[in-house]
């Protein structure tokens, strides 16, 4: 990293920011009482002046301030009744990530790391640098990349999109190298949850269904359809129209002319075919799940028989992962393992930790 080319500051640190946050927040009574999971919008995707996860990060905010003040301001406005464990969500994720870290010094690697399945990802320096430095040749991912490099934030699906790009969707570079990178770009960068994170994303641990990959371009498109996002972080491509913004290299030459930018000169072409590598990836995937000890079975019986519970449901699915299953019971699970998790991980547990329910992270931390 070049620090003479970080921009000025945009949080200021001290438990003094914390807290007007927080109380910010708090002060959102409407939304506290009638909690409801987010969405995504364009809009997310920039950073809020009011985020706290730098501040949970470096204990400038107590998890517990956090906790018994929502609380306390839900109970009061919905007469005591209990809050549902969605409105803590993000703070239950992290402290299972805390938890599943505990006893296992090698939880950021994968030599030694008894809940991290031994993918053989490929060693490629020039295409992780392409990467880190966006510079892919696809307008979404670069942007994200340069938004963290400027900012020290992405929102979490944009870290979604750019860690499966560079794992097991594309590049097939291990989650390590990924990891090394947040952890020296983000703000709210936190050893637990950024190894744990790296782990799903890449289907190394918690997360099976490798099938699901996000797509470069359409995932971008969905999320922000006029591309304003792209335009804001990479400026080169600002005047090209929204037909062709997310995938610039398919746009004739005179619209390239009249925007300004080559593709090939002013901006580089995609380091890959998508749809080829993506492909190619998942048969990679499906080997490595092949040889596993532990068997995938789709028989329910099966893992009743043995004390355990199938995780890989909906296998047939083709709507995007993090909209595919109830929070709230995917919550509910998650604060019966954090209470009750076994340290001695195995990867038959870690696997089929979730009873009847795919190990994924639908609301991290990084939203609040």
């Amino acid at each position: 990293i070049s620090w003479i080319k970080l921009l000025p500051k945009m949080n200021s640190g001290g438990e003094t920011e914390a807290l007007e946050r927080l109380n910010k927040h708090l002060d959102r009574k409407a939304w506290v009482a009638n909690f409801e999971r987010p969405r995504i919008t364009a809009q997310s995707l920039f950073a809020s002046p009011t985020g706290l996860s730098p501040y949970l990060r470096f204990g400038c905010l107590s998890c517990c301030v956090f906790y018994y003040s929502l609380r306390e301001l839900f109970m009061k406005l919905r007469r005591r009744s209990s809050p549902p464990l969605s409105l803590f969500g993000q703070l239950l994720w992290r402290e299972f990530f805390y938890t599943a870290g505990t006893n296992n010094p090698n939880f950021d690697r994968m030599e030694g790391n008894p809940i991290c399945v031994q993918i053989p990802w490929d060693h490629n320096p020039e295409a992780l640098a392409k990467w880190a430095e966006g510079q892919t040749g696809f307008p979404w991912i670069d942007a994200i990349m340069t938004q963290l490099r400027q900012e020290g934030w992405i929102h979490h699906l944009a870290r979604h999109a750019v860690a499966c790009f560079l794992t097991r969707g594309d590049l097939w570079i291990s989650w390590e190298s990924g990891m090394k990178v947040f952890e020296e770009l983000l703000l709210d960068a936190d050893w637990s949850v950024n190894a744990g994170s790296w782990m799903w994303l890449s289907c190394s641990a918690f997360f099976q269904q490798f099938f699901h990959c996000y797509c470069p371009v359409g995932f971008g498109r969905r999320t922000d359809p006029s591309g304003d996002y792209i335009r804001r972080y990479i400026p080169k491509l600002k005047d090209y129209p929204n037909r062709y913004i997310y995938e610039p290299w398919n746009a004739p030459e005179s619209v390239q002319k009249a925007a300004n930018c080559i593709v090939g000169v002013d901006y580089p072409k995609p380091m890959i075919n998508h749809a080829e590598s993506s492909r190619l990836n998942i048969e990679r995937m499906k080997q490595v799940y092949q040889q596993l000890s532990v068997p995938i079975h789709h028989d329910v019986s099966y893992y009743s028989s043995r004390g355990l519970s199938k995780t890989c449901a909906n296998l047939s699915g083709e709507e995007e992962c993090f909209e595919m299953f109830d929070d709230e019971q995917l919550i509910k699970r998650l604060h019966f393992l954090i209470k009750n998790i076994i340290t001695d991980f195995s990867l038959a547990q870690v696997l089929c930790c979730l009873k009847n329910t795919p190990v994924i992270i639908s609301e991290a931390i990084y939203t609040v």
